[in-house]
């Protein structure tokens, strides 16, 4: 099979990510990389490859097969549009826009021009997640009352101390984690259609929140709970539960979802379920079988490179479409709006 190439926007933490996935891969190849930054300089020269300053100069040069859009998130609507009109498969990393208006504007350029946007919610390529939904949609659980949440952890000062506006609006963990969230809790339980929260800033003080209780209502009549804090000493986080990204430290016992339906729950990413055999039995007083789901833990951002390849060459269709991104980002925006106002928020 001949490798499809693929160029790379943005050499900062995510996009060096995506640069070794490619360099791993078995079916890409990395191509060129776009940036402006001095350091980019010395990532091409490591990687063999030409540095671009923008994507219309790497257009002008040759057009690659696809691009990995790792660019600061202001920047993702127009880097993708011009991914669309030169006619190039755009990899466009979470989330799909600044704004929800953007993010529109994107999604109807895409559908107009049929364009190959796959959009990067890494969390949907994971085998964890893909069990999880088998899991639920088997039936094995019965039908889902409902889930509870986490996302909770602490970050250290010096996260604050690089990047400034991570305590401003707009920078605290609704908009850079809760996103994650959103797209795995609708892969697992439906669509949320309305949201509730509570929004507190008291333990940092900063004039963004930093922690988050949210009540969730999803389309099926389930309902969720879920918390997320980054000042947490906690482990309850996919990140470091799931044992994907080898760089967090990995507690194996902890969980971060519990899918509860009417025969039984799931824990995720352990998998263990609980569960009465026979219908005639559940009660409170009767003890639970329990068993542990099997699966194959694989880097979901390698994973993704896969996929996205196998969209350039036309084989699959985005897991994770504009369309798709697009409404992660419009739960999110409720879940800041519900926080902001104290309102119950509907979601179209």
């Amino acid at each position: 099979m001949k490798r499809v190439r693929i160029a790379v926007a943005g050499a900062g933490i995510i996009g060096l990510r995506h640069i070794e996935e490619i360099a791993k891969s078995r079916t890409s190849v990395l191509s060129a990389i776009v940036d402006v930054s001095p350091k980019a300089a010395e990532v091409a020269r490591r990687s063999s490859v030409q540095l671009y300053g923008s994507l219309s100069e790497l257009f002008a040069f040759g057009v690659p097969d696809g691009v990995v859009l790792a660019t600061p998130n202001q920047l993702h609507v127009e880097h993708a549009l011009e991914c669309i009109r030169a006619g190039v498969p755009a990899l466009v990393e979470k989330p799909i826009a600044h704004t929800l208006a953007e993010g529109i504007r994107l999604c109807e350029a895409a559908e107009r021009a049929n364009a190959k946007l796959l959009v990067g919610h890494h969390r949907n390529h994971s085998p964890i997640l893909h069990k999880a939904c088998e899991v639920i949609s088997s039936g094995q659980l019965g039908a889902i009352v409902g889930v509870i949440g986490s996302a909770v952890f602490y970050k250290p000062d010096d996260y604050y101390d690089e990047g400034p506006w991570r305590s401003q609006a707009g920078g605290g963990p609704i908009l850079i984690n809760m996103i994650h969230e959103v797209g795995s809790l609708r892969r697992m339980v439906g669509e949320i259609v309305a949201v509730q929260a509570f929004a507190s800033s008291a333990t940092r003080g900063f004039a963004v929140e930093d922690t988050v209780a949210i009540n969730l209502r999803f389309a099926n009549g389930a309902l969720g709970t879920f918390l997320v804090s980054d000042t947490a000493a906690s482990a309850r986080s996919w990140e470091q539960t799931s044992q994907e990204n080898k760089s967090y430290p990995t507690y194996t016992d902890e969980d971060c979802y519990t899918i509860i339906g009417t025969n039984g729950s799931l824990a995720v990413p352990t998998m263990r379920i609980k569960y009465y055999e026979k219908k005639e039995d559940r009660s409170w007083w009767t003890p639970f079988r329990t068993r542990v789901v099997a699966l194959e833990r694989l880097d979901p951002l390698a994973e993704q490179i896969e996929h996205f390849a196998a969209v350039i060459r036309g084989e699959a269709l985005p897991l994770v479409s504009a369309r798709d991104g697009l409404q992660n980002l419009r739960v999110t925006e409720a879940i800041a709006e519900a926080a902001r106002t104290g309102q119950i928020v509907n979601i179209n």
